[in-house]
């Protein structure tokens, strides 16, 4: 572990934390494959990256899935992670091969099963990043971090769909991870309204992925609707005044 650096200006000590103990901000990342989607988010100067999965891809219809993926990666300055579909190690290790070839940007989105365990730690070996998806569970998400994960994603609006508490797995998880200095970013997936955005931002999370939708969302307020509605009527009113008392009305 680096300790604080102390430099002295001959009166006082002042202490300068190394890198890892700053907060960087939240990342923003949007939930699609839909290519216009994602040209209007990365537009609006906040989008950090991209998340897809099989029936995300499957909504964009007859696409070709490499070419789909390397089209999202010329638009986002960021990782975009793109899903491996089989389910035994040899598999998913060379469908990580062949994504992790597409692009730079590519992140290898591995599930949470034994066999994908494995594939974490060999990918990790190799240098390949990876976001380990479908994680439900604090232990889940532990044995994610130890074999090596970039990205762990709990699915917190999946279990709030069951009655438990999504949130409380992201709490755990960011405590878990705090404990033990793990470098695995937490990527808070199935996201479905504001306020899951704010909670995982008080959380700690480093990631909210959404759908663009819930990404608009974010900037919604009726007071601001109603403020701004205001200030124009004013500036309007403010116009005419001005034309009236120079004799333009």
């Amino acid at each position: 572990m680096d300790f604080p650096q102390v430099f002295s200006d001959g009166e006082s000590y002042i202490f300068v934390l190394f890198d890892q103990f700053a907060c960087t901000a939240m990342q923003f990342f949007v939930d699609t494959a839909d290519l216009d989607e994602i040209r209007e988010a990365n537009d609006m100067g906040v989008l950090d990256g991209v998340t897809t999965n099989p029936s995300l891809v499957k909504d964009e219809g007859n696409v070709d899935f490499h070419e789909h993926v390397f089209k999202i990666c010329e638009i986002v300055d960021g990782d975009v992670s793109a899903e491996v579909t089989a389910t035994d190690f040899d598999g998913m290790m060379e469908e990580a091969h062949q994504l992790h070839q597409i692009h730079g940007n590519v992140v290898v989105k591995i599930p949470l099963i034994k066999d994908g365990i494995k594939a974490l730690r060999a990918l990790d070996e190799e240098g390949i990043e990876t976001n380990c998806t479908l994680c439900f569970s604090p232990t889940q998400a532990l044995l994610a971090a130890k074999a090596g994960a970039d990205y762990i994603s709990p699915f917190l609006g999946r279990i709030d769909d069951i009655s438990s508490d999504g949130m409380g797995l992201i709490e755990e998880i960011v405590q878990i991870y705090d404990n033990y200095a793990f470098d695995t970013d937490i990527l808070a997936a199935s996201i479905r309204h504001p306020t899951h955005v704010k909670r995982a931002a008080l959380a700690g999370a480093d990631v909210a992925t959404m759908p663009f939708e819930t990404l608009l969302n974010l900037l919604d307020h009726p007071l601001t609707d109603r403020g701004l509605e205001r200030f124009l009527d004013d500036w309007q009113d403010y116009k005419e005044a001005r034309k009236a008392e120079a004799g333009l009305a």
